[in-house]
């Protein structure tokens, strides 16, 4: 068989976009410190410049707002962190951040570590059945907490289940207290319409391998008039918020990652929702008792991210049916993590009202540029195989040990 023919785990990286591989080559080609004064050092300040200005524009932000990291993870640690430290350095009384169960683990461990280390607080946010945050209740726990409130964040777009969160009606309802929130936005940059300048937002973190850049940059937005405490420090390079070569070649593949994505965003949605649409039908005719898990959003109105579909499959554990779908050519994810061989709950499915057992028995499919209506096809030819092997090897917590069914593994 072959070993995932099939690529449905975009929402993990996605294809380098030739535009951006072509960028990425030109610029390994040259030499220059963009830090530097002579020619060569100017030579890649300009790329740099240039691809700043791309990005920026491709995420409606001024370019001065944009500053470059390694990626997401980065990107939040250094908001979180930065806007924690400058809030409790001017108001130490202020030492709550208030957050969804349902963020990435760069923020949820992010604001863990601040609980742990610096006497932060948490101040858990509801969300649905869906997982989208209650804006009702929101505002109720923000007017009776705000003087003790930090920071909040709330993610974009949530990366297992896809959900699309109210993030400017949520953070317009924190700014009425003068409470900076930040949006882990990774998922949702180049899928759906991100709007730094419009979102109220005080942050928000990119990165460039999600929209078919190169793997290791990404970007943090921070608005013009927000401060933050620098988690490193060094040569004083970003606003000094993040000292460090700049890498130009990787800033290039970026911006031309950006531009592409920006430039066909409504069309490539519209495709990728119909794709998904096509997917879910034809799943839940062949296994009915799956669930789909998030809004529905049939007529891509913005509700959901337009390729990710996630899928309870009741009764199997999902890590054994990622593996049998790889045996079937198929890359998938269970969107949970899998600590020392034991399977874990996703934290996602349990902050929206699901059972750790079901949690469990998830799996996601994420579509992307390169996804074709074959790769649909193929993934519906191998499921219904594939879900009743991992049926008949059960659930971890069931037995001692688990043998999937037909592959020969023992977890």
């Amino acid at each position: 068989m072959n070993t995932s023919a099939v690529y449905l785990d975009h929402a993990a990286t996605t294809d380098l976009n030739p535009a951006a591989l072509a960028a990425i080559t030109e610029q390994y080609a040259l030499t220059g410190n963009p830090s530097s004064l002579h020619g060569a050092g100017r030579r890649a300040n300009r790329v740099v410049d240039d691809a700043r200005l791309a990005v920026a524009q491709a995420a409606g932000a001024h370019l001065s707002e944009l500053i470059f990291t390694s990626g997401g993870t980065e990107s939040d640690n250094l908001a979180l962190k930065g806007l924690f430290w400058n809030r409790v350095a001017t108001n130490d009384q202020a030492r709550t951040i208030a957050l969804t169960g349902i963020e990435h683990h760069a923020v949820l461990d992010t604001a863990m570590w601040l609980e742990e280390h610096e006497n932060a607080t948490l101040l858990w946010l509801p969300v649905d059945h869906d997982g989208v945050i209650d804006l009702e209740a929101t505002a109720l726990l923000l007017e009776q907490q705000h003087e003790q409130i930090a920071l909040a964040t709330l993610m974009w777009a949530n990366n297992e289940v896809g959900t699309v969160q109210p993030v400017a009606e949520f953070a317009a309802l924190a700014s009425q207290y003068g409470i900076p929130v930040h949006s882990d936005a990774v998922q949702a940059f180049g899928a759906v319409d991100v709007n730094f300048a419009e979102s109220n937002l005080a942050t928000m973190a990119i990165s460039a391998h999600k929209i078919g850049g190169p793997v290791g940059i990404g970007g943090l937005l921070v608005r013009r008039d927000i401060v933050l405490t620098p988690v490193q420090h060094g040569g004083g390079h970003e606003r000094k918020l993040r000292s460090g070569t700049l890498n130009a070649a990787s800033a290039a593949g970026f911006a031309a990652a950006a531009t592409a994505v920006r430039a066909q965003l409504s069309e490539e949605a519209s495709r990728l929702s119909e794709l998904r649409e096509y997917a879910v039908q034809r799943i839940t005719q062949l296994i009915p008792e799956a669930v789909f898990n998030g809004p529905r959003d049939a007529a891509n109105e913005g509700k959901r991210l337009p390729g990710n579909l996630h899928f309870t499959f009741p009764e199997c554990e999902g890590d054994s049916l990622l593996f049998l779908l790889d045996m079937f050519g198929i890359a998938s994810s269970t969107g949970s993590a899998c600590t020392a061989g034991v399977p874990q709950p996703s934290h996602v499915l349990l902050a929206m009202g699901r059972d750790a057992r079901s949690a469990r028995s998830v799996q996601r499919f994420t579509l992307g540029h390169t996804s074709t209506r074959s790769d649909v096809d193929a993934l519906i030819d191998a499921l219904p195989e594939a879900y009743a092997r991992a049926k008949k090897a059960g659930m971890a917590a069931d037995e001692s040990s688990i043998h999937t069914a037909g592959t020969g593994f023992t977890r």
